[in-house]
């Protein structure tokens, strides 16, 4: 099993759905940016974007660019999913070092799952989804 290699469900298969808060992180992912939502007013990062920073409950928001940067927080190992019994997958909680406490539950690609560790240290790679749309996943640096 050390030969497998971690990957995301094909990208025909992934679709989004959009709103007011979420439009512009996806927007980003298309042109290959990652970002994240941070207060307009005290500048607390939230992931997932809310309409509202659930420390000050201003409505002001600021996307941020981010480095792409990232560490394994938690992780999982997925063989098979339904409908592909033969994939495995690798999700995981990234923390986002540049955008304060803000985490992002994503997939870790391109390693074998025994190499996956917590504290491993990442970087942003996205993929083409359904509807033209590309995902964030990360690989080790």
């Amino acid at each position: 099993m050390s030969d497998v290699i971690a990957g995301t469900i094909p990208g025909e298969l992934i679709t989004i759905t959009t709103d007011g808060a979420t439009e512009p992180f996806w927007q980003a992912a298309k042109e290959g940016r990652l970002v994240a939502l941070a207060c307009g007013d005290c500048g607390h990062f939230r992931m997932p974007p809310t309409p509202f920073c659930p420390e000050c409950q201003s409505t002001e928001k600021s996307w941020v660019e981010l480095s792409g940067r990232a560490t394994v927080y938690s992780f999982a190992v997925v063989h098979g999913f339904p409908g592909l019994p033969d994939i495995t997958l690798v999700p995981a909680v990234v923390s986002l070092p540049d955008a304060g406490e803000a985490r992002l539950v994503t997939n870790v690609i391109g390693i074998s799952p025994a190499d996956a560790k917590i504290g491993m240290e990442l970087t942003v790679d996205f993929v083409d989804i359904a509807d033209g749309w590309k995902l964030p996943v990360f690989r080790a640096v």
